[in-house]
């Protein structure tokens, strides 16, 4: 028998919560897996204001699982017709040039309604309403490959990439993705439009890349990769997502991507992080992102750096699957598959 809806007050908005003591987190069972536990997370870190800061004014995807973390996925862009008086919305143009009215999220009732309808993450554009045009954030993506894991993705984090930014006189943010990767944010300036901030993020990626004595890579195609840190510079496109801080996971102990400061990750265990453990976390150290919009950076330094790149023939590097052929962008097709590579190769062999 389905249990009771119940209404929540959310710094004072009626919300309510369906089916509370349906399992989400099969693993974890009644005792800490349930809808209510992930619904009350959300209220207690959205109240808190930690995840309201993450998100506030931000177009918002949802990726829900209404039957749970082991059932039928739902990533949602478009926010409902359907919804509350409180929950607002904010318009976006996608790389395929399509429209959408996606889910703004303005207050902690926006974010507990989300979380009833089986949200387990919100994917934040690096964006705020209106002005959708111009990110914010610059975000590095540092995603393990096979043979990998986490330690390797702190190593360049702290030998790295800190001192990288520390050169540059920028501020990063870390936090864990909430499984193997880590996440660093350097709040921008809002003067640059995506083609220019991805550009800045791939000249980043390529120094640190430069620098991590072959332990990181930005090689687009998995067959290049081996077995480093891949830096993800398509992070920064338009319509492409990170899980955003204090998101929980769908991993099977419910882990939270959760933001840490420089010196707590020297000894950070991701799974320590979950719906659990990170909000008596979070009320006992506070939130070390709470300065990440501190400070406002240029990006002058690091498209200086994309130009010196280009002028040693470093173009740039391709864009994922379902975007346009954008300007400048060189041939989207897998090394392996590449005929005028293969071509080439046998041709210096030849001679």
């Amino acid at each position: 028998m389905a249990s009771v809806a119940e209404q929540l007050d959310v710094d004072g908005v009626s919300v309510r919560m369906s089916s509370p003591d349906k399992i989400y987190y099969p693993q974890l069972g009644s005792d800490g897996g349930t809808k209510r536990h992930l619904v009350e997370y959300y209220r207690t870190v959205a109240t808190h204001g930690a995840l309201l800061n993450a998100l506030r004014d931000r177009p918002t995807h949802l990726q829900r699982f209404p039957d749970g973390v082991e059932g039928e996925e739902v990533y949602q862009k478009r926010v409902p017709a359907k919804r509350p008086e409180h929950v607002a919305s904010c318009g976006v143009t996608f790389p395929s040039g399509r429209t959408a009215d996606v889910l703004r999220v303005r207050s902690a009732a926006d974010i507990v309604w989300a979380a009833n309808l089986g949200n387990i993450t919100f994917h934040p554009w690096a964006v705020r309403c209106p002005d959708v045009d111009h990110p914010d954030e610059l975000r590095i993506d540092l995603d393990p490959q096979p043979g990998t894991g986490f330690d390797d993705a702190r190593a360049i984090a702290l030998e790295v990439m800190r001192p990288l930014l520390d050169e540059l006189g920028l501020i990063g943010f870390p936090k864990t993705s909430g499984g193997r990767g880590l996440h660093i944010y350097v709040h921008i300036e809002p003067r640059w439009d995506f083609i220019q901030v991805r550009r800045a993020g791939i000249a980043l990626a390529r120094e640190i890349e430069r620098r991590s004595e072959g332990r990181a890579t930005t090689s687009w195609w998995k067959e290049e990769r081996g077995e480093r840190i891949f830096l993800d510079f398509n992070q920064n496109a338009r319509d492409k997502t990170i899980a955003s801080a204090y998101s929980a996971r769908k991993t099977p102990i419910a882990t939270v991507s959760a933001p840490l400061t420089w010196e707590e990750l020297v000894d950070a265990a991701p799974d320590d992080f979950t719906i659990a453990t990170v909000p008596a976390l979070l009320e006992r150290r506070g939130d070390p992102m709470a300065a990440l919009d501190d400070v406002a950076h240029s990006l002058d330094g690091l498209l200086e750096m994309a130009d010196r790149d280009a002028a040693d023939g470093l173009g740039d590097l391709p864009y994922p699957p379902n975007y346009p052929k954008m300007p400048g962008e060189p041939k989207r097709v897998q090394p392996s598959k590449d005929r005028d590579r293969k071509a080439e190769r046998e041709a210096k062999g030849s001679s």
